[in-house]
């Protein structure tokens, strides 16, 4: 049973799909960071200020000045801004998929369009053809 295992996880794919997760959570700590600390910051002040991640709304009654302190004060809130953040890192992370899927595709067409070199004939044909070559010199 350990050598069953250890063949299946040595296996290419799941040591490609094991290095995928662990760039993709690297990437996804980055997506984060651009989000929260460039992307939404020029968003907030193309708004007039506005900080996202402050953007809520109490359900449970009260006025609140932070999401924090709503949290605090156990409010029960709709947290919009930070849902807003969630959705543009999943569009930067989608879109950077998209453009590395492109450039594969780009990359796996060249290839394809290459001309390769007619692979010989078969021994079978070959032969044939030196035999009619032998008759057409007779």
């Amino acid at each position: 049973m350990l050598k069953e295992f250890k063949e299946f996880a040595m296996r290419g794919n799941v040591v490609d799909m094991a290095v995928g997760i662990v760039i993709g959570a690297a990437f996804t700590s980055i997506v984060k960071s651009f989000v929260g600390d460039i992307m939404m910051p020029v968003i907030g002040l193309l708004t007039g200020g506005v900080d996202f991640s402050d953007v809520f709304i109490t359900l449970s009654g009260g006025q609140f000045d932070t999401l924090k302190a709503a949290k605090d004060a156990g409010a029960v809130t709709l947290n919009v801004g930070l849902f807003l953040n969630a959705v543009i890192a999943f569009i930067i992370v989608a879109f950077a998929l998209f453009l590395l899927i492109k450039g594969m595709n780009q990359m796996k067409r060249k290839q394809e369009e290459k001309p390769e070199d007619a692979p010989p004939p078969p021994r079978e044909v070959q032969l044939l053809e030196e035999i009619r070559d032998a008759l057409v010199k007779k």
